[in-house]
């Protein structure tokens, strides 16, 4: 089972669920930190570190003693990360989205791959959780490569949690895609309803079944409730707005320190997604719903 926390915008409470989710669970359970432009999630945890690897991505080389400049390979590249002019064949690396379409085009073999490195993967336990945090390397612009990655590393047979990026963009879709089930955190403010539409409207169009959490309840007006009722979205859990909560965070403690009561909560949260999972399955498997 695969459960994905989203959130249309930062500052949610989107860590904050997911690490607390991962440490309520009563079984073994993987936590995979997949906001790799800024990964926070092992503050929490405190993970014991067991391995450390590169995330490479395959960069196109070109070997100017057999390239002709016919220009073949810049005119497939969709991304300008290959270009001729004048003569003259140049690679702009940081554009390249390793497709190897240019070395498979060019007449001349004048193009190989060699690796770059764009991140880390590091994987490490914390009692019965594992976790994988993927760092992107600074200065580096695309992030969903090291995110596959994460997500690659991780077994595909045990409940796994994964805290994705935040926003509606390719890192958030390359986080959330293939998820059984995602979990999206707002908060109770006009800037929280506006991008939890557009995080709904995104999953929609993933056919991802996905609900609906709002963290710091009480802080401002009920306008999410009611839209989550008039889109028929379930909303599963409300986290209270509680000064204990902010306290923690800020010496690097997480939600279930603060508010131990949760854990509970959390534990029939997890019950209730795997059980629409399995009624999704179902009636896939059924061929629609009954």
């Amino acid at each position: 089972m695969k459960i994905a926390i989203a959130s249309g915008k930062g500052g949610t409470g989107k860590t904050t669920l997911a690490t607390a989710l991962a440490q309520a669970a009563a079984q073994p359970v993987q936590l995979l930190d997949c906001d790799v432009e800024e990964p926070n999630a092992h503050i929490f945890v405190k993970p014991q570190w067991t391995n450390h690897k590169d995330a490479t991505i395959a960069i196109p080389v070109l070997d100017t003693t057999r390239c002709t400049n016919c220009g073949k390979c810049g005119e497939l590249c969709q991304f300008n990360a290959i270009v001729t002019i004048a003569n003259q064949t140049m690679i702009f690396s940081d554009l390249c989205h390793s497709c190897g379409g240019c070395v498979l085009v060019c007449p001349e073999k004048a193009l190989q791959e060699q690796p770059k490195t764009i991140g880390y993967i590091d994987t490490g336990h914390s009692g019965e959780i594992t976790f994988i945090k993927g760092t992107l390397v600074i200065g580096e612009a695309m992030s969903p490569p090291v995110i596959r990655q994460v997500k690659k590393t991780a077994a595909a047979d045990q409940l796994t949690i994964i805290d994705c990026p935040p926003g509606t963009s390719c890192p958030m879709m390359t986080a959330v895609n293939g998820s059984d089930f995602v979990l999206l955190v707002t908060e109770p403010t006009p800037f929280g309803l506006h991008d939890l539409k557009l995080a709904v409207e995104t999953l929609r169009s993933m056919d991802i079944p996905f609900a609906v959490v709002v963290n710091r309840a009480g802080c401002g007006d009920d306008k999410v409730d009611h839209y989550c009722r008039n889109e028929q979205i379930s909303l599963l859990l409300q986290i209270k707005d509680d000064r204990r909560v902010a306290t923690a965070y800020s010496r690097g403690d997480g939600l279930l320190s603060a508010l131990p009561e949760l854990a509970t909560q959390l534990r029939s949260l997890l019950t209730e997604i795997e059980k629409r999972i399995n009624q999704a399955q179902g009636q896939t498997q059924g061929g629609g719903t009954q």
